[in-house]
C-alpha cells in the first residue's frame, strides 16, 4: 500500500458520512502530509475526489483490494477550509412543477433502485466526461442523495458554461414521490 501519515477507516458507511469523516480527520495533519481513507461505498471515490478540489486539498487516487476502496489525499494549504456550496438551489417540492432536466449524480446502483422518473443519470465522477451529453440552454436541475454530491455537480457545471443549473435540496433521501427502478 502507499504510504499514508494517518489512516482513516470508513468502511460500512454511505454518503455522506466518509466525507464527514474525512473533514475532521484531516485537521489532523500538516499541510502537505497524506490521509489515507478506507472506505466500501462506491460513491466514495467521486465524492472524496470532487469534496477534496473543492477545499484546497489534492486528490491523489484510489486502490481498490478486496471490495475496499483505499483513498489518498494530500492536505492542502493551512488556510481555514471553506467549503464552496453553489448558489442556486431549488427545493425537492418545487422541480415537478418546472420544466427542464432533472440530473441525477448518483451512482448507478443508487439510481437503478428509485430515482425519480425521467431523470437522467451521470454518476458525480462522471460528469466532466459526458458534458456533452447536456443541453447548456436548457434548465438543469442537479438532485443526488443528500445535496452534497449535487452541490459539487452544480459547481462543475457553472465552471463549465452551464448557466440555469439548480442544486436540489434536501436530496432524494426526502423525496416523496414515485420512484422509477430499474434493477
Amino acid at each position: 500500500m502507499i504510504k499514508a501519515n494517518l489512516q482513516l477507516d470508513a468502511k460500512g458507511l454511505a454518503c455522506p458520512m466518509p466525507i464527514v469523516k474525512t473533514k475532521k480527520a484531516i485537521t489532523d495533519l500538516e499541510e502537505g502530509q497524506v490521509l489515507e481513507v478506507q472506505a466500501t461505498d462506491k460513491g466514495s471515490k467521486a465524492d472524496l475526489a470532487a469534496w477534496a478540489s473543492s477545499v484546497g486539498h489534492q486528490y491523489l487516487g484510489t486502490v481498490e483490494e478486496d471490495d475496499v476502496f483505499y483513498h489518498y489525499i494530500r492536505k492542502g494549504s493551512s488556510e481555514p477550509e471553506v467549503e464552496k456550496t453553489f448558489e442556486h438551489t431549488v427545493s425537492l417540492n418545487e422541480i415537478e412543477s418546472r420544466d427542464g432536466l432533472i440530473l441525477d449524480v448518483r451512482e448507478e446502483a443508487e439510481y437503478a433502485f428509485g430515482h425519480i422518473e425521467g431523470a437522467k443519470s451521470i454518476p458525480l465522477g462522471e460528469l466532466e466526461s459526458r458534458l456533452e451529453e447536456l443541453n447548456k440552454e436548457q434548465e438543469i436541475y442537479v438532485v443526488c442523495r443528500t445535496g452534497k454530491r449535487s452541490d459539487m455537480a452544480a459547481q462543475i457545471l457553472a465552471k463549465n458554461g452551464f448557466t440555469k443549473v439548480y442544486n436540489v435540496l434536501p436530496g432524494m433521501t426526502e423525496w416523496n414521490g414515485k420512484l422509477t427502478k430499474e434493477v
